[in-house]
């Protein structure tokens, strides 16, 4: 069998790789993955950060039989102040790796690795078979706008109407046109770190200033309301929540909505994007609440959800906007220049997935039982390591652990690690296990691990990452 090498072009923002046989099948496991993955980690300062309000020209000489022309390849300043998603790259290089045949264990997709329920996958199947397959209202279907609307009623306490609900190709694109609609020039969008990593993304994209605000793990990383009243100017125009969270896994109990509920209620220009696309991932006692439904908060929100998660439908890629039909509206109209309504055939599985009953019904709560099983494991077996700080998660699948204590140490044959990246490029190198820095997430002192995988796999990969960690002392606090 062929070995392969690996050829990644230069930075982070590509995650294209060629897989090309090499002359030796020896060659490729003696090759360090750490040398062949640290263009993975670079910081991202070095490769888009570069935020430069001029325009860069640049040109490339392209020759032909009689001339030659110069292309300007310049890109705009919108661009280059964005950075790539490194979930996405790290899931992307990860799974070239898997397919090359080395060993990786892939801990860092935020994806269920359940099916889609037979009950949904068979509506989708139906609604090709029967001919549903031409375009939908730009907002969506009736039917699924209307069953959306009972779902929050009945789940959620909020009360819609189909016009102000909006249906786009997953709850990213739905977030996106929400920032690009209330935002302009100059205003700030507030982001409670850790954060899901396209959050300060889209606030650029928007020409928005994202203003990060630090949580602690002590405290499970949860916004402090003091915090906040003490960030807000007239510059504040939207403040991002996302409940349960993801990278951390935290859910906001409703005593602590209602007090940030009471500070937003003070600022006339402020907004609330309530990002609820884990609500039913889930672990009791915690319960979620939405946003839109304290008092005087309906005006002021956003509620974006979706069925990628709960209903393990992540390739379908549908989600969904709910509120006040004025800015609703102003969404459908970037949506109906940008890419339309949504597919017809994943609105006629959604139908089918919000009639599986309250919460999804027994499909749903399998598999939250499941990662509930995961959690548990994941939290007894990293408590047993000296060093490692834990937030346990109240929902969602992700365990984000503080390691900062295994940082500053310097290992034969690797160098030193210096924070979370170069912890996660070692524990690729050494432990071949893709987990994602916390940098990503506005937390450097973690890394993000997704227990959306099956115990066995999650037992193989503690195994390890405990097997590469053994050698090395963590600092402990005196």
């Amino acid at each position: 069998m062929a070995a392969y090498s690996l050829l990644a072009s230069s930075g982070i923002a590509s995650t294209h790789i060629q897989l090309k046989p090499h002359a030796d099948s020896q060659s490729f496991k003696s090759l360090s993955l750490s040398s062949q993955l640290h263009l993975l980690f670079l910081k991202s300062s070095q490769t888009t950060r570069k935020i430069n309000l001029q325009r860069i020209s640049a040109a490339v000489k392209t020759e032909s039989k009689s001339d030659t022309m110069e292309v300007d390849i310049s890109l705009s300043p919108r661009v280059n102040s964005v950075k790539p998603s490194k979930t996405v790259a790290i899931t992307d290089q990860a799974t070239a790796l898997a397919q090359a045949g080395v060993p990786v264990i892939r801990l860092a997709a935020g994806e269920p690795d359940f099916d889609t329920p037979a009950s949904i996958a068979k509506a989708g199947i139906d609604a090709i078979r029967q001919g549903y397959t031409r375009y939908t209202p730009n907002a969506g279907t009736v039917e699924l706008r209307s069953a959306i609307c009972h779902k929050l009623k009945e789940e959620n306490g909020i009360s819609y109407t189909p016009d102000q609900i909006l249906v786009s190709n997953g709850a990213k694109q739905s977030i996106l046109q929400a920032v690009l609609a209330v935002c302009s020039p100059g205003d700030e969008v507030i982001i409670p770190a850790p954060f899901w990593v396209s959050y300060p993304e889209m606030a650029r994209l928007a020409d928005a200033t994202p203003l990060i605000l630090p949580t602690r793990i002590s405290e499970n990383f949860l916004l402090d309301p003091k915090l906040l009243e003490s960030k807000l100017s007239e510059k504040s125009r939207l403040l991002i929540l996302c409940s349960p969270s993801n990278p951390t896994g935290s859910v906001y109990p409703r005593k602590l909505l209602e007090e940030i509920a009471q500070i937003v209620a003070r600022h006339p220009r402020l907004l609330v994007l309530s990002d609820e696309i884990y609500e039913h991932i889930i672990y009791a006692p915690a319960t979620h609440t939405s946003f839109a439904s304290m008092p005087g908060m309906w005006d002021r929100t956003l509620t974006v959800n979706g069925f990628s998660k709960a209903f393990a439908m992540t390739g379908w890629r549908l989600g969904y906007l709910a509120g006040p039909k004025h800015f609703v509206a102003a969404c459908g109209k970037i949506q109906s220049q940008f890419t339309s309504g949504a597919s017809s055939i994943s609105q006629k599985a959604a139908v089918a997935a919000l009639g599986l009953g309250y919460a999804g019904g027994e499909a749903i709560s399998t598999m939250v039982k499941a990662f509930r099983e995961r959690r548990d494991f994941l939290v007894k077996s990293f408590g047993e390591m000296g060093g490692v700080k834990i937030s346990e998660p109240q929902g969602a699948f992700y365990l984000f652990l503080d390691f900062s204590s295994y940082y500053q140490k310097e290992i034969d044959g690797f160098g030193v690690i210096d924070g979370s990246e170069s912890l996660c490029r070692y524990l690729l190198d050494k432990a071949q296990v893709a987990l994602v820095p916390g940098d990503a997430f506005g937390d450097d002192t973690c890394i993000r691990i997704s227990y959306a995988a099956s115990l066995s796999t999650l037992q193989a990969a503690v195994e390890r990452i405990k097997k590469a960690l053994i050698s090395i002392s963590p600092t402990v606090p005196v």
